[in-house]
């Protein structure tokens, strides 16, 4: 570097100094680039792409500087106007980043199940069942009804409520109600891959898997890691965003009858207000934690297996108030991490008792504290159009500890 460039050696010093600040880094790389330096400022790119991979400014920047282009410092390029070839992106970065696929994906990967589950395998919650029951799968169960209102089905359903307490499970239920296929994306699903049009790819393949096997239940979960606030993102992840709207569009557009829209989130204040607009995931139903019924069911389900001797089921249910259904797995592997250690010690081996699964019990706090804490700040001050309504309900029938 030379010592008549005074900008680019502070730039220097400022990338070292904070070598994670992406767009830091960037712009060093656009004033490399201006003063004629082309290979040190793709060196800077490349090192920018594998900190953050989904940033499109910086995959069309190295792109730019690949192709010969000497203005690299413009930010209306002809290839924004005809369609950026990330293709030829992904050839070029290919000593960077090793490419996702060795040959073209058809889709296939998305494993879609013959759902067999249905509501009368869930046990407790009937509430909450009743309430899908009116709000979603009545208006299925009755085309003669929808027709004769001029009804089409439209919208999808967006489960919400604290983590743990069986959306899924709910989810896998509605879909054998309806006798569907069920599809789950996660996050990680979708995430899979290094750049944001392989992400795009991912919900695009995600959509069209469902439609071939239609009937089917495409099920989003952790929507609020996916579809949060696009005031709240950047780059890649607002792209994202707006392609899962463009396929709920799309399933309510189509008139598809055969193709359903599910989510699930533990945080939906969390989700941009575009996911829930008519059309779209339109219902709403909260999931709270397990009932008694439902307790005891998990805890049966969760002791099933393992050595155990006169156990008061509905007694330990009714000792866990306000447990999540993963709390209570998790006590019953506590109780029967204390009787191994025990064995450990002594030699002797015992069953689980029922004063093992108490002293678990006692020793364990709910999870879903956190949320609560949330939940009422969220009815408290932005319920105004009463979306929470359901969820207001609950808290307020719910004592205060």
């Amino acid at each position: 570097m030379t010592p008549d460039d005074p900008l680019l050696e502070q730039l220097a010093v400022a990338v070292a100094a904070a070598p994670e600040a992406t767009a830091l880094r960037l712009h060093y790389a656009r004033v490399l680039a201006e003063r004629g330096r082309r290979d040190e400022a793709v060196d800077q790119i490349r090192v920018a792409i594998m900190q953050d991979p989904a940033n499109l400014e910086a995959v069309a920047l190295h792109a730019d500087l690949q192709q010969g282009h000497g203005d690299a410092s413009r930010t209306d390029t002809a290839d924004d106007e005809r369609g950026f070839d990330w293709r030829d992106a992904e050839a070029q970065l290919s000593d960077v980043i090793p490419p996702r696929f060795t040959e073209a994906g058809d889709g296939r990967s998305h494993d879609v199940s013959d759902e067999r589950l249905r509501f009368s395998d869930v046990a407790g919650m009937d509430a909450t069942k009743e309430r899908i029951d009116a709000s979603f799968l009545a208006p299925l169960r009755h085309p003669e009804l929808r027709a004769f209102l001029g009804k089409k089905l439209r919208g999808g359903l967006l489960l919400y409520g604290p983590p743990g307490c069986g959306k899924t499970y709910l989810a896998r239920a509605v879909a054998g109600e309806m006798g569907a296929g069920f599809l789950s994306v996660s996050i990680s699903d979708v995430l899979a891959g290094r750049f944001a049009n392989d992400h795009v790819r991912n919900v695009q393949e995600a959509f069209a898997t469902a439609r071939r096997r239609a009937p089917c239940v495409l099920f989003i979960d952790e929507l609020d890691a996916l579809g949060a606030r696009r005031s709240q993102q950047m780059g890649g992840l607002r792209v994202l965003v707006n392609q899962l709207l463009e396929e709920l569009d799309g399933v309510a557009s189509r008139g598809d009858d055969e193709l359903f829209a599910l989510a699930a989130t533990n945080h939906p204040w969390d989700v941009d207000p575009a996911f829930t607009r008519p059309g779209r995931l339109d219902q709403s139903v909260f999931v709270p934690p397990p009932d008694l019924a439902a307790r005891e069911a998990i805890l049966r389900s969760s002791l099933s297996e393992r050595p155990i001797e006169r156990i008061d089921v509905r007694a330990l249910a009714a000792a866990t108030e306000g447990f999540s259904g993963a709390d209570l797995v998790r006590v019953c592997e506590a109780a029967s991490e204390q009787v191994l250690m025990e064995i450990v010690r002594t030699g002797v081996r015992r069953m689980i008792g029922m004063a093992d699964l108490s002293a678990a019990v006692r020793a364990a706090r709910p999870s879903i504290g956190a949320w609560l804490d949330a939940a009422r700040n969220v009815v408290t001050f932005a319920n105004g159009d009463g979306r929470y309504d359901e969820l207001a309900s609950w808290l307020a029938s719910r004592p205060r500890r």
